[in-house]
């Protein structure tokens, strides 16, 4: 026999206790005086609420027999991905056609949201990384097989605060993408590589973009992700400051007015030319988003994936459901019991009075 409890067994212990021990005085009482008047509570009802008052303890303690089985799924496969937090990823063009009438459209990093938890939901079992990259690249999360640590990071997830920004490159990740790449190599060399690369292709400084071409050697697959419009949208200023967030993708916490230039709303535009030279880097193709799109994203090598059938997960057989059965019987003819008490004394109520006597 094997236990799972719900709560602790001591908890446990202190909930069930003092109710038995009530339970067994009735008992005890009930045995004394025969069948107790009035109630009709007597020794075989008290004694079927003492298995009902254990049964629940029981319950709490999920009992089990070892011996089941689980069908997994193993897959030993990294996944690391990029993210560009430039100022620019607030542009409002991801979704234009589902936008309120009149309001403006969706944040470009209201699409990488969306594209990150497919991606996490496409490689069941990985081990996910997350890196980001405006100014500066910085390892937002180790890997770890928690895709809703990733989710949960992504979601908080803000674009550099636009006073601040002095200009970026797309290309600023690769030293830092090569290291988590070679350290997930050296920790794991058995185990597959694939990295996502989620931006916009916009290079804001007057120097060339760094290239990913000491990566490629590193990955077994991935995709460069472009997010944006050749029209552009425009883009609010990231204050920093903290604040509630609109939940529409058209705004965040630290939101402020809209980028002017040259006295109208500053636009931001893909630059997929960028994008595509990432991906040939890479070696990986490259994928325009859209929300109106469904992203395409390309399988996990199939030598790292697979079902577990010669050596499945050993799980104990739960045996809660037999004990719940005795539960709700027992419940049953509690209520069955009242059912009769109340009809009873509903008879009782409405008795004529004897004949010749008083009203």
């Amino acid at each position: 026999m094997i236990l799972q409890p719900v709560l602790a067994p001591f908890l446990v212990i202190l909930l069930v206790l003092p109710v038995l021990g009530a339970a067994v005085w009735m008992l005890v009482g009930a045995v004394r005086r025969g069948r107790s008047a009035g109630t009709g509570a007597g020794p075989v009802i008290w004694a079927l609420r003492i298995v009902l008052v254990l049964a629940c303890g029981v319950l709490l303690l999920r009992p089990g027999v070892p011996g089941g089985h689980v069908r997994t799924l193993a897959s030993a496969t990294d996944v690391v991905i990029a993210i560009d937090t430039t100022a620019s990823m607030v542009a409002e063009d991801w979704d234009r056609g589902g936008s309120a009438k009149g309001g403006a459209a969706d944040q470009r990093m209201a699409g990488v949201r969306e594209d990150v938890r497919r991606i996490a939901e496409a490689y069941p079992g990985a081990r996910f990384a997350l890196l980001t990259f405006d100014a500066n690249a910085v390892l937002r999360l180790p890997l770890t097989t928690d895709t809703g640590a990733l989710i949960s990071a992504v979601e908080v997830l803000q674009p550099e605060v636009t006073r601040q920004s002095k200009g970026s490159s797309i290309g600023i990740a690769n030293t830092l993408l090569t290291q988590t790449l070679q350290n997930a190599q050296k920790s794991s060399p058995d185990r597959a590589r694939m990295v996502f690369y989620l931006g916009d292709g916009e290079q804001t400084v007057s120097t060339a973009p760094e290239p990913f071409d000491s990566a490629k050697k590193l990955l077994s697959g991935g995709e460069v992700l472009g997010y944006g419009t050749a029209e552009g949208g425009p883009m609010r200023e990231t204050t920093g400051a903290v604040g509630p967030s609109t939940g529409s993708g058209t705004g965040s916490a630290g939101a402020g007015e809209y980028i002017q230039y040259q006295g109208s709303d500053a636009l931001s535009r893909i630059d997929e030319k960028n994008l595509q030279r990432i991906a040939a880097e890479l070696g990986v193709s490259y994928e325009h988003r859209a929300a109106d799109a469904k992203i395409a994203l390309p399988p996990a090598p199939k030598s790292t994936t697979a079902y577990r059938e010669d050596d499945p997960l050993t799980q104990p057989t739960d045996l809660s459901w037999i004990v719940a059965l005795v539960i709700v019987a027992l419940l049953c003819v509690e209520i069955a019991r009242a059912t009769m008490l109340i009809v009873r004394m509903r008879g009782l109520s409405v008795r004529p009075a004897p004949p010749g006597g008083d009203a």
